[in-house]
């Protein structure tokens, strides 16, 4: 009798533990065009990536680009990368952003949203974290200084 609930036990415990990666959701891939290359969701495999939709208007984005240039700076580029993927509708907007706010991390532009709606983006910005597989892991919405320790928190057990 004991013997059985410890299996039944450890069985759950097992399946619990199991359960997260067998139902992770894949991140919707993407192709975009940078600024000197295409973004291919798939060049970079193996690397955790936060992903990050962000447009010129968006007052938060504009706190949250500090964050993420110290982020680049912190973690090994051989494992992390961030993609922010810009939703203004010409380069030109995102480009005045830049200039004010420059980007030392990879950027894409998604002028006509399409990415957006694989992702389901509903504020702004909205960020994603896909581990080495190409399975989100965690999605933010919105960009708050009191949110960024979890955050990196997340970026570090994945990269771990």
């Amino acid at each position: 009798m004991l013997n059985q609930k410890f299996i039944i036990s450890i069985s759950c415990l097992l399946s619990l533990f199991y359960s997260g990666s067998i139902y992770a959701q894949k991140a919707p891939y993407f192709e975009l065009p940078g600024d000197s290359e295409i973004i291919k969701l798939s060049d970079y495999t193996g690397k955790v990536i936060y992903l990050d939709f962000w447009a010129s208007w968006c007052i938060p984005c504009q706190k949250s680009f500090p964050w993420m240039n110290k982020m680049h700076a912190k973690y090994d580029s051989k494992k992390f990368v961030i993609i922010a993927i810009n939703l203004d509708t010409t380069k030109a907007d995102a480009h005045k952003f830049l200039n004010k706010v420059p980007a030392n991390f990879t950027v894409a532009y998604d002028t006509d949203g399409e990415v957006a709606s694989k992702y389901k983006l509903k504020v702004m910005p909205s960020s994603y974290l896909i581990d080495t597989t190409g399975a989100l892991v965690y999605s933010h919405k919105g960009y708050r200084e009191s949110d960024v320790i979890s955050i990196e928190d997340k970026i570090q057990k994945h990269l771990n």
